[in-house]
């Protein structure tokens, strides 16, 4: 049989009941005031950077690197194997066109050109030799050629005689075929030397033509030498700035070794590098701008090297104002390459805000300093500036810091301090 509860028990269990009813309504209060201020949170106007949405050209760019190159750099080899007697000017000097730069000791190539010169002088006068030897053998094949035809006449005349004798009685068969063949023998002899006479006139024709060409490639040899000794003397040829020398007096160097370099300062060119994985949308003719610490320069991709090396891509920009006063030799540079333009764009400053995605979300300043969590879509894109394609329109203000912290609300309250 069930027994009433006594009346301490109930109170203390209706207690009880109350208790966890506001304890779980305090727990239901407290989440929905956290959940308040995750929803609704708040940054300082002192950390966040903005920018307002306008209007203008976008240009798509690939980031390059670059390094400043005079337009015009001559370098100087040396032209003969020789050894560096002095050196008149060291780099950085000014030089003017003809101005002595560098001396080289060039005796034993002179020796060299004297000993060539010996040698062009012995063949031309083996080939005088030889003319005057071809002359006097066709004098003498002439001359014999000539009494030969006299013995010929002499010989026939003999043979008429012994036939008009033959027929008098005066002489006998035999006497007539003697004659004749003497004269036949003659005239086979005649033709023999006239042959001989040809082929050695042929003969020494060829030899003559053929030392004529060895004398002819030795002059053309001791030329080019005589040129070079020439170039040995190291001359600008042109007014520049000397910016690298070989200042080793006393070695030696051989020919084709480089010993100065001269270049024009009054005008310059960029050498650029990229990463290979941009090679397919590099092509000459596009444009490039070239950012000199605040400066800009356009300029045209003039040429692109066929080869990769250690993963980049060189190419050559020849600069629209290649005189401008910020260019310097051997200077580092920032290199844009445009691969496409928007002429009319919704544009903003490109900054951390800005991931590279095509889609994403951006905070948009409101009234009441309240950012609100917006998408874009994204275009263009270059160093300086985004295209919005869809999310935005000019005049709006966004915030180009990195606001990834923030990604979980769809407000901020910007707080002046």
């Amino acid at each position: 049989m069930d027994r009433a509860l006594a009346p301490e028990q109930i109170t203390r269990s209706r207690r009880k009941s109350w208790t966890v009813g506001l304890l779980a309504l305090a727990a239901l209060v407290g989440a929905a005031v956290g959940l308040r201020s995750l929803l609704h949170t708040s940054v300082e106007a002192s950390r966040i950077r903005t920018a307002v949405a306008q209007t203008g050209p976008v240009e798509n760019t690939l980031t390059a690197t670059g390094e400043i190159i005079p337009a015009y750099e001559q370098i100087m080899t040396s032209p003969i194997r020789a050894s560096i007697r002095r050196v008149l000017l060291t780099p950085g000097a000014r030089v003017r066109p003809g101005q002595a730069i560098l001396e080289l000791d060039k005796s034993l190539t002179q020796i060299e050109y004297e000993k060539l010169q010996d040698q062009l002088a012995l063949k031309q006068n083996s080939i005088e030799q030889l003319r005057m030897k071809l002359d006097k053998n066709l004098y003498d094949a002439d001359i014999s050629d000539q009494i030969k035809l006299l013995n010929i006449n002499r010989l026939r005349a003999e043979v008429e005689d012994a036939r008009r004798l033959l027929k008098v009685g005066g002489r006998t068969p035999e006497d007539v075929t003697r004659a004749e063949n003497a004269l036949r023998i003659a005239q086979l002899e005649k033709k023999q030397l006239e042959n001989d006479l040809a082929y050695n006139r042929r003969s020494m024709g060829a030899s003559l033509k053929e030392s004529e060409l060895q004398a002819r490639i030795e002059g053309t040899n001791l030329k080019v030498l005589a040129q070079k000794l020439r170039q040995a003397e190291i001359l600008a040829d042109r007014a520049g700035v000397l910016t690298w020398v070989n200042e080793n007096v006393g070695s030696a160097v051989n020919e084709g070794e480089m010993l100065v370099k001269v270049a024009d300062l009054g005008s310059f060119r960029v050498e650029a590098s990229c990463s290979d994985t941009y090679a397919d949308q590099l092509r000459t003719g596009l444009p490039v701008i070239v950012r000199i610490n605040e400066v800009d320069l356009r300029g045209l991709i003039t040429q692109i090297k066929p080869s990769v090396q250690n993963g980049t891509v060189k190419f050559a920009v020849s600069l629209d104002d290649n005189r401008h006063a910020s260019l310097r030799p051997n200077q580092k540079v920032e290199v844009f390459v445009v691969t496409s333009r928007s002429p009319q764009a919704i544009r903003i400053a490109n900054g951390p805000a800005f991931k590279g995605k095509r889609k994403q979300f951006v905070f948009v300043m409101g009234t009441d300093n309240i950012a609100h969590r917006r998408e874009v879509e994204i275009g263009l894109t270059n160093f300086d500036w985004v295209e919005i394609k869809s999310g935005l329109q000019p005049g709006e203000r966004v915030i180009l810091t990195d606001m990834s912290e923030y990604e979980h609300v769809d407000q901020l309250t910007i707080v002046n301090q």
